[in-house]
């Protein structure tokens, strides 16, 4: 009874895996491949690193004892910069600045610019959102993952920050840049569309 089943087993196996292969392995690699080519080369990560760290708890050991008494008030900023190396090689740095203060009284401070350096092969209508929407995405949970580390291991809860809408804040850089510059708006939004 036993061989059987594994006699028809088999072939069924057999006769799915030509198939599975000859239909959708086939039709789906080259699909792959060229949407992961296109998407691999526009931008390349070339190495990431910590340009700056610095972390501060000016009033500690005391503050941890007001701290069981109250909620720490906690104060984030973040930027984004990048700057041109050579062609199509851009420097992209995350800076973070994070202030917490508990009854008026600063537990730490803590700074970090956290830095890519990517070659970006993109139109240049592309270039800028690629730079500081895309390359701030990716850089971005490695720097999260940094501020929960050493907040964390400075003695407080860990730091850990939500979703950044990169996107958002792009649009809110351009909105400036168009209110500082009368009659030059237009050139200035002509990039994001």
């Amino acid at each position: 009874m036993a061989k059987k089943p594994e006699k028809d087993k088999k072939p069924a196996a057999e006769e799915k895996k030509p198939a599975a292969e000859a239909g959708s392995g086939e039709e789906k690699k080259p699909a792959a491949e060229a949407g992961g080519a296109e998407s691999a080369h526009a931008i390349i990560i070339n190495i990431q690193f910590i340009k700056d760290l610095s972390f501060e708890a000016p009033t500690a050991p005391g503050i941890f004892s007001l701290m069981q008494e109250s909620q720490p008030d906690i104060n984030v900023n973040i930027n984004v910069n990048a700057n041109p190396l050579q062609d199509n090689v851009f420097e992209v740095a995350l800076e973070f600045q994070a202030e917490c203060k508990v009854k008026e009284q600063i537990a730490f401070i803590f700074e970090l610019e956290y830095v890519g350096v990517f070659t970006i092969n993109v139109p240049d209508e592309h270039l800028q959102p690629v730079l500081l929407i895309e390359c701030p995405r990716l850089l971005f949970p490695f720097a999260r993952n940094i501020l929960a580390e050493i907040s964390r291991d400075g003695g407080f809860p860990s730091l850990m920050l939500g979703p950044v809408d990169f996107a958002a804040m792009f649009q809110a850089k351009l909105k400036e840049l168009e209110k500082a510059q009368p009659g030059g708006g237009e050139a200035v939004a002509a990039p994001s569309s």
